[in-house]
């Protein structure tokens, strides 16, 4: 049995956001979760890039971009992103 890697999310904050062909949307500012379940639901992006403007990806209240978790598919230097997951 293969034992998964755990990341704390101190860890993830501040990483830069990127897809699986490079273009970058910010970085980390925050992750969302369930509180009851401990699902995590969402990526708070900070500084996002122009690039981001051209996606149809859901808004947070105070207009932060939000890119759910489900969409990453990797995490390492960088958190790496499918776009195909966005849409």
């Amino acid at each position: 049995m293969v034992e998964e890697e755990k990341i704390f999310s101190k860890k993830l904050i501040g990483k830069t956001i990127v897809t699986k062909s490079g273009k970058k949307f910010g970085v980390v500012g925050n992750i969302t979760f369930d509180t009851k379940t401990g699902e995590l639901i969402d990526i708070v992006v900070k500084n996002p890039t122009p690039y981001i403007d051209q996606l149809n990806i859901e808004q947070n209240r105070e207009g932060k971009w939000l890119i759910p978790f489900s969409a990453v598919i990797a995490i390492g230097d960088f958190v790496v992103v499918s776009e195909e997951e966005l849409a």
